[in-house]
């Protein structure tokens, strides 16, 4: 039972971790491409400081070199002359020095090596960083078009902010208009004084006028002319 309780817990916490990944992807992408940059800056100094060792050790195994050819050519001269003294202690300068020419060469050749490696390392990891960048470029692309989906989905949920909206504007030009409900309610109350069936009468010419009309307007003010 309590391996059972473990399994569930470490299972929740898992994917409590995956949710807070997700949450912030974008920052830890830009952390570990810092963290990238950091690590690829130190392997480029590396590099240089192999390639700095290289050279120099380069450089005085070909002074070592020049100095043994050197020698050479002068104990074969004290040899010609008959000053083997000479010729044996030039002997001794020339083996000592081939040795360090040998054990320079190897160092040579392994500062050369190991610099190959490291330049291959560097080149690789700075073109996944490259890689890592453009990774990002689209990761952020990305999450805005999905926060924006985000925000239209939440616009078509229980809360929808465009649906109240248009609920709102329906209810606006829905409205009763005041005004015209209260001409109705003069057209009722004529109607049930029987106000109007006067007006009828003395529309036909039944009676005195009960208003004023347009025709009734222009024959007096062509009567003041």
């Amino acid at each position: 039972m309590f391996a059972t309780i473990k399994t569930l817990i470490r299972g929740a916490d898992a994917r409590a971790e995956e949710r807070l990944s997700d949450t912030y992807a974008i920052e830890l992408i830009d952390q570990k491409i810092r963290s990238s940059e950091a690590d690829l800056t130190r392997a480029k100094q590396a590099l240089a400081g192999l390639i700095q060792k290289s050279r120099m050790e380069t450089r005085q195994l070909d002074a070592v070199s020049v100095r043994i050819a050197d020698l050479i050519e002068r104990a074969q001269a004290a040899l010609a002359d008959g000053r083997e003294d000479l010729a044996q202690t030039a002997a001794s300068a020339i083996a000592e020095l081939e040795n360090e020419e040998g054990t320079r060469r190897r160092t040579v050749d392994m500062l050369e090596q190991r610099s190959l490696q490291l330049r291959q390392s560097v080149e690789a990891s700075h073109r996944r960083l490259m890689d890592l960048k453009q990774g990002a470029i689209a990761a952020r692309a990305t999450r805005k078009v999905q926060t924006a989906h985000s925000g239209m989905a939440r616009n078509t949920g229980p809360s929808d902010t465009l649906g109240e909206a248009e609920a709102l504007i329906n209810r606006v030009m829905s409205a009763e208009d005041p005004f015209e409900q209260s001409e109705i309610l003069k057209e009722i109350e004529t109607g049930l004084s029987h106000g109007s069936v006067a007006d009828d009468l003395a529309d036909a010419g039944f009676g005195a006028p009960t208003r004023s009309t347009a025709a009734d307007v222009l024959a007096r003010l062509s009567a003041k002319r």
